[in-house]
């Protein structure tokens, strides 16, 4: 079975059972990792959701880089679509039924240990603020990214279709020096 040569093949929250004993190329950051004495579990995140990868020491190389990823580290994961185990079915999760079995583990960019868990709800808006480009990749900013997406795209089509030219203004940037 060939692996997928491509930085992407799928988004993490959309590998589901209907890709089982495919390929499939997958970037994102470490959620969690856990060791289980001989076999390592990634759960792995993108905007899409959660998919858990599973790190056995067959692959040496590949197990070596395993032990190493920390949270938030951004990697690529190569590797086969499977059934999870009886018993270890997560229903909260659309990827829920099945794992990634890693054939091949890239580390795009490796993190520090970050200061809070992206899963803390309790967090202080100074800490959220402080860092600012953590608190982005929290489930809750991201479907607000998404949301302001989807109206500034559906506002577009809508003026579009009516005959308005889109004269484009600077956001999310630094205001000019002169106030513009």
């Amino acid at each position: 079975m060939a692996i997928v040569s491509q930085m992407r093949s799928n988004y993490c929250g959309l590998v589901t059972e209907s890709l089982m004993g495919q390929a499939v190329s997958l970037c994102g950051w470490v959620n969690r990792r856990r060791d289980h004495g001989g076999v390592i579990f990634i759960d792995l995140r993108d905007r899409e959701g959660y998919v858990q990868v599973v790190c056995d020491p067959d692959r040496a190389d590949m197990f070596k880089t395993a032990e190493g990823v920390r949270n938030e580290f951004c990697v690529q994961v190569k590797g086969v679509v499977r059934a999870r185990p009886e018993g270890t079915v997560n229903d909260h999760l659309k990827s829920g039924k099945i794992e990634v079995l890693c054939h091949e583990l890239i580390v795009l960019n490796p993190s520090v240990t970050p200061p809070f868990q992206l899963d803390d709800d309790n967090l202080s808006e100074t800490t959220r603020l402080t860092h600012r480009v953590l608190d982005l990749r929290r489930p809750y900013m991201q479907n607000n990214l998404m949301l302001r997406y989807r109206v500034a795209m559906e506002t577009r089509k809508f003026l579009d279709a009516n005959g308005f030219i889109d004269i484009e203004t600077p956001m999310l940037t630094k205001s000019t020096p002169e106030g513009a």
